[in-house]
């Protein structure tokens, strides 16, 4: 796919994966639309990276049907959903509680189900869409102090594997991106993106990974890459 024109919707794009995957698409040509939690940073990265701001929460079941029309419209069309945004809580057995099942599995499953099936609606009646969900290497295999995390992203990588089966006759292209450690504000309470490790993976790797799957050529698609760093430590 030639990026160059294309119309691309990045939840979680105000920081991290997010926002190294909207900067190296603009870059590319794309017209891109990010989302965010925080209005004040989302606006401020927008502006700084040539994108378009829609603040909205994705786990807020409610208000999904609106904000991904007010998406498809501030863009003019839609031809990739990047399933950026996510969350995560570790403790071990014996301290989880529901309550942090289910406020991981509103944005990394439910929420981000909900918002695929708007976007995917268009992508049907288009014959012609692509979706990218960014899972981990923790969806590949458990950890300790892993259970509520990990189970998202396993539920996550089985949803993107039952999408490939259904959406390949409509010409949809459903991708998985497995990232493993990644020095971003992931986890992070204040939010504050954590300094570069040179045994670690930056974010920037993982936006050409989806810029690569991206520009293969639509008569063919990439399933599931899973990118680690070469020598951690």
């Amino acid at each position: 796919m030639n990026l160059k024109g294309k119309k691309v919707l990045v939840t979680g794009g105000s920081a991290g994966i997010g926002k190294a995957t909207a900067k190296i698409l603009v870059d590319a040509g794309a017209k891109v639309l990010i989302t965010g939690r925080g209005e004040e940073k989302l606006n401020k990265v927008a502006e700084e990276i040539g994108a378009i701001p829609l603040q909205f929460d994705v786990s807020d079941y409610e208000s999904l049907p609106k904000k991904a029309a007010e998406a498809v419209e501030a863009l003019g069309g839609i031809d990739v959903l990047i399933n950026n945004a996510g969350i995560g809580t570790f403790d071990l057995l014996g301290e989880i509680t529901i309550d942090q099942f289910e406020k991981v599995f509103a944005t990394n499953v439910f929420g981000l189900t909900l918002l695929t099936q708007e976007i995917v609606k268009h992508f049907i009646k288009q014959n012609t869409g692509h979706i990218i969900n960014i899972a981990s290497t923790a969806g590949t295999k458990g950890f300790a102090r892993g259970t509520v995390y990990a189970a998202s992203k396993f539920a996550l990588r089985g949803m993107t594997q039952c999408w490939q089966a259904e959406l390949r006759k409509n010409n949809i292209r459903v991708m998985l991106v497995n990232p493993s450690e990644v020095t971003t504000a992931f986890a992070n309470p204040e939010r504050i993106e954590r300094p570069e490790e040179a045994s670690k993976l930056r974010s920037v790797e993982i936006a050409h990974t989806i810029k690569s799957v991206l520009e293969m050529d639509e008569r063919g698609f990439v399933p599931e890459v899973t990118v680690w760093a070469t020598n951690p430590q």
